[in-house]
């Protein structure tokens, strides 16, 4: 696991479209609350067979006044079957109801914008980022839900 205790502020999202919420949403707005972002990809299986139900685990386990769960559709392959309105109906199909990001693109670079500024290695990426907004912890890979709740549970408690 990669923790940071010194950590400094996450770098801000960069978002093309939203999913599963009327709002954009930033770090500026869900300062105050715990923020739990899981990259994804719909194609990647580690992330349709723990990342994403994990993620909706805890959306739908914590108050969304204290911990926020935002999901960043980051798509660095197959860049043409991933599309937003496919990315809609997975999400539909599958029972997803805590906010969707989709990652910008970036002209010319398979790397979209949040993956790039988070240098992530790949999905699914889990972080968690405290209440004044600084990440504290990053992995790529599976987290077993154990070891993320009690890092989780580690910042909430803060």
């Amino acid at each position: 696991m990669n923790k940071d205790a010194g950590a400094a502020l996450a770098p801000d999202w960069q978002v093309s479209q939203w999913l599963n919420t009327k709002v954009a949403l930033d770090l500026a707005v869900l300062r105050g609350r715990v923020v739990v972002l899981h990259a994804f990809q719909m194609l990647c299986p580690g992330c349709v067979n723990h990342g994403l139900p994990q993620a909706e685990r805890i959306h739908r386990q914590f108050d969304s006044s204290d911990v926020a769960v935002i999901g960043m559709h980051t798509v660095f392959e197959h860049h043409s079957v991933m599309t937003p309105e496919a990315l809609r109906v997975f999400l539909h199909e599958c029972r997803i109801t805590h906010p969707i990001a989709v990652d910008r693109a970036i002209a010319g670079d398979p790397i979209p914008a949040t993956m790039r500024a988070y240098q992530m290695q790949g999905t699914p990426t889990l972080v968690l980022i405290d209440r004044q907004g600084r990440r504290r912890f990053q992995q790529f890979g599976r987290v077993e839900d154990l070891a993320a709740g009690a890092e989780l549970m580690s910042l909430v408690r803060e």
